[in-house]
């Protein structure tokens, strides 16, 4: 069983929005902060975006800020990723992560414990 499973990705025109899905299995979502990450060809994978759960705090990179929107639904076990105003620049692989340690955000990929297997996100006209 995977315990983090992404959806949403898919192929999209500038300009455009995508919303991304990360649900978990077997574990519960709450009491652990989420983070999304992306990986471009050849490029290291980055931190996108990450809420916490004490505080429900939502933390974004600089690159993203104002155009992606992260939330969660504890109930549902689910994270999601709303990403408007797509740019080519944005295209990656994109992964939910959950941080075990820790309810509240941090931003190194060395604090996530759990990842998923990624959804392909590509913005191209």
């Amino acid at each position: 069983q995977v315990p983090l499973v992404e959806s949403g990705g898919g192929l999209v025109q500038p300009g455009g929005s995508l919303s991304l899905s990360c649900v978990a299995s077997g574990f519960s979502l709450n009491y652990y902060a989420i983070g999304w990450f992306r990986q471009a060809p050849g490029k290291e994978r980055e931190w996108v975006s990450c809420i916490g759960d004490s505080d429900n705090q939502e933390y974004y990179a600089d690159s993203v800020k104002g155009r992606f929107i992260i939330s969660r639904d504890n109930a549902a076990n689910t994270a999601y990723l709303q990403m408007n105003d797509l740019k080519p620049e944005d295209t990656a692989v994109y992964s939910c992560a959950a941080d075990l340690l820790s309810s509240g955000c941090r931003r190194a990929i060395v604090d996530y414990d759990l990842f998923g297997q990624g959804t392909q996100v590509t913005v191209s006209s």
